[in-house]
């Protein structure tokens, strides 16, 4: 009797705390459990166009946490025409990003400006935006329901952009994400254009728990379907920890090949 009365006291609370948090509290929630840190990993990115022709490129990212920042290093390593080409991220908890990009062809370290965040990365359906891990407080949130996605159910949030400078940089006026009630983790999700009309679609999945606790997403898929063109990045290798100083982590480290 006393462990059916714990059972049902277990149960009762899990449901409480389910239902007492808001949709930002999910969203962070969500965010902690992917926050791997410092890691280094390889990944493959195809890109297929309409036509079902598809360029591949093979790129090297190496991530370390550094007080409030978490800096990443990627690297193109094939094929010839964008082997390497460098971009740095310097992705700030509670502030804008800051970007900068190398291109052998120009011998020249770039900064990205903020309006250059929401352009596609290397010819990709991904954009420069998408290679941080976005400001929770850039968006307002709300619960628009459930559905269920590939046999999960998840709650829908509906993450709308506070200003419109937060809508130019991302290129987007509001995003719905798709996480599951069973693990908080995103399986989808789905971005809308500056006029409000669905632009391009997300699809997360294979996630695998790290060394350190976090979850990581070994595939990412992201379809544009105003043009039916579809990018897919695959994670071949990943491992966590860091064995580089900060000082790697500079612009002026880029054209170090």
């Amino acid at each position: 009797m006393k462990t059916i009365q714990f059972i049902l006291i277990f149960t009762f609370c899990n449901i409480f705390l389910l239902f007492a948090q808001t949709p930002e509290e999910i969203i962070r929630i969500s965010n902690d459990k992917i926050a791997i840190g410092d890691m280094e990993m390889t990944s493959t990115i195809n890109i297929e166009d309409g036509k079902g022709n598809v360029r591949t490129r093979q790129i090297n990212t190496l991530s370390a946490k550094f007080g409030d920042c978490t800096k990443r290093m990627i690297r193109f390593l094939s094929p010839a025409e964008v082997k390497g080409t460098g971009l740095l991220i310097y992705d700030y908890k509670n502030q804008a990003d800051n970007l900068w990009i190398y291109m052998p062809a120009l011998r020249k370290v770039r900064r990205i400006l903020s309006t250059e965040k929401g352009k596609n990365f290397m010819g990709s359906e991904f954009t420069n935006a998408d290679m941080s891990q976005p400001n929770v407080a850039d968006f307002n949130y709300s619960n628009t329901g459930n559905k269920t996605i590939d046999g999960k159910n998840c709650t829908m949030i509906l993450a709308s952009c506070k200003t419109d400078a937060i809508m130019q940089e991302n290129n987007f006026s509001k995003k719905i994400c798709y996480i599951d009630k069973l693990d908080n983790l995103c399986y989808r999700i789905e971005y809308f254009d500056l006029k409000g009309k669905l632009s391009r679609i997300q699809h997360i999945s294979n996630y695998q728990k790290q060394s350190n606790g976090k979850y990581f997403a070994m595939k990412l898929v992201m379809e544009n379907v105003v043009n039916g063109r579809k990018s897919i990045l695959i994670t071949d290798k990943i491992q966590t920890g860091n064995t580089r100083k900060e000082s790697f982590f500079t612009p002026g480290s880029l054209e170090i090949q």
